[in-house]
């Protein structure tokens, strides 16, 4: 079984430990910074990772704008991009997201149920190792979890935060922002200047079902 939420977060670890700040886009003294333009038809800087099988990750147009989608079948990898963002100067993040085929309800607390329709993760660090790695990673629940967190069913280092549940429907774009400051307090107790990462998934490799989800442009936003 895949420790996905394990594994990425050591991917990035690894990484970290491996580039210099320069090596980094940085945030700093702007009111926006654009971490995905699939509107565009951009997907520059980001990066594949197979864990179990690959899921599909294409960029396809509807009504004349570009868009993300994914496709997992007992599948787990994710894209990932390396940056640093700002969090004092810009630390909402925005994004807008969709499922286009849905998990059944799963028990996302077990090893076996850790999967989901779609999730962002935002990686940061708490100390100067590599094992300081931590994750904040909003989900689309297949359950109604709606208002609660829980660490992640293979390292405490992953906090899920559900913001969208079975309930939310298909095919219905969703828009969203999350203060990253406020979960990162509220969630690890620690503050650090900058993340270091996002990664986006669409998993099924615990559960060993299929799930689609559509994935829209992502920035930081001052407000």
């Amino acid at each position: 079984m895949t420790r996905f939420s394990y594994l990425l977060i050591a991917t990035f670890a690894a990484l970290i430990s491996l580039l210099n700040t320069s090596s980094f886009a940085n945030s700093s003294n702007t009111n926006t910074f654009e971490v995905a333009r699939f509107s565009a038809m951009d997907l520059d800087g980001w990066e594949r990772k197979i864990f179990e099988n690959e899921t599909n990750y294409s960029l396809v147009e509807e009504n004349q704008t570009y868009y993300l989608q994914a496709h997992s079948t007992q599948s787990a990898s994710a894209l990932y991009k390396k940056l640093k963002v700002d969090l004092h100067n810009t630390p909402y993040l925005n994004w807008s997201w969709r499922i286009d085929q849905g998990l059944p309800p799963l028990n996302e607390k077990e090893k076996n149920g850790d999967d989901y329709a779609a999730r962002i993760y935002i990686v940061f660090k708490t100390g100067f190792t590599p094992l300081s790695v931590r994750a904040l990673n909003y989900v689309w629940s297949s359950n109604n979890l709606q208002d609660s967190s829980w660490p992640n069913a293979f390292t405490e280092k992953a906090i899920m935060i559900p913001l969208r549940t079975q309930q939310d429907g298909l095919h219905v774009w969703q828009h969203e922002k999350v203060n990253i400051k406020e979960d990162l307090l509220k969630h690890f107790e620690s503050m650090p200047k900058h993340i270091e990462g996002i990664a986006i998934m669409t998993d099924t490799d615990n559960s060993g079902n299929s799930a689609s989800a559509s994935y829209g442009d992502i920035y930081f936003s001052k407000e």
